[in-house]
């Protein structure tokens, strides 16, 4: 929920922003519109890299690999009684 809140607080500000420099009139109008699309395209850099780093950080579980080799032992044994080849 926090990182909503983060989003939606960024998109306020740059909305007020962009109004800023539409109503001041700093920038020009021709380049004034393409700051939704700038947005946009930060935003999305912004997800990616936050899935990168997601990426980076996991975790890795040694002793949780060891118990997924022995369900997997099981199983085999399971069908293999069952009479399905494995």
């Amino acid at each position: 929920m926090k990182h909503i809140v983060k989003i939606m607080g960024l998109l306020v500000a740059i909305s007020a922003f962009w109004i800023g420099l539409l109503q001041a009139s700093i920038v020009p109008h021709s380049h004034t519109w393409l700051l939704p699309l700038y947005f946009v395209v930060s935003l999305g850099c912004y997800g990616l890299l936050m899935v990168g780093v997601g990426l980076m950080r996991f975790p890795t579980c040694p002793q949780e690999a060891v118990l997924l080799q022995q369900d997997i032992l099981e199983a085999k044994e399971f069908l293999k009684h069952r009479g399905v080849d494995v």
